[in-house]
């Protein structure tokens, strides 16, 4: 992507839907959504029309796939992040009880080596001490807590505008897998681990 179209409106389209296409060659990716550069100017005191970056999520096929892509393109401020942003109730509660009956296999998946020299530390909103009905004592306290799983990795503006970007986001992207395979898992079990979708 040239630094001298990064920031043109077409161009950007068209490197989201090739992000999109590269996707689906290795997941089941069923949705891209851009966001509009229009800013919601009616209650704020900065009139500015437009927004500063572009932003486009990629959803997974649900109810089987969950999980979600994104990316940020802004000048100084480009990013991928994946992972649960604001889950339901319902999967924000099955996350926390799958975690307080054994967060073994997700600490393991989210710790590996190679998961963390791309990804690094998992990121998200967190209630103070400890979401109703859970102890506050519990030894995974610190990701059952968590309202948010999510993990984002940074882009300098002279990343963007390489020619390979577009492969070193799907790098990252692919290695966040094991990740979203497990989460689908929990999702689509009950804490006895039959599936919820026969």
């Amino acid at each position: 992507m040239s630094s001298t179209y990064a920031s043109n409106p077409i161009v950007i389209k068209s490197f989201y839907n090739a992000l999109l296409e590269s996707l689906q060659k290795h997941d089941d990716v069923d949705k891209m959504k851009m966001f509009r550069i229009y800013r919601d100017v009616r209650f704020s005191k900065d009139k500015t029309p437009y927004k500063t970056h572009f932003g486009g999520s990629f959803g997974r096929t649900k109810p089987r796939l969950r999980g979600g892509y994104y990316l940020h393109i802004a000048p100084g401020d480009s990013f991928i992040a994946t992972g649960f942003w604001e889950p339901n109730k319902e999967d924000l509660f099955r996350i926390r009880k799958e975690l307080e009956l054994d967060a073994t296999e997700f600490r393991k998946i989210i710790t590996a080596k190679k998961f963390k020299s791309v990804w690094g530390e998992l990121v998200g909103n967190e209630v103070k001490t400890a979401p109703k009905g859970f102890s506050k004592e519990h030894a995974d306290i610190d990701l059952i807590r968590k309202k948010q799983f999510i993990f984002t990795k940074k882009f300098s503006d002279a990343e963007v505008t390489s020619p390979d970007f577009l492969n070193e986001v799907m790098i990252a992207f692919k290695a966040i897998r094991p990740y979203f395979d497990y989460m689908s898992e929990v999702l689509t079990t009950d804490l006895n681990g039959v599936s919820l979708l026969d």
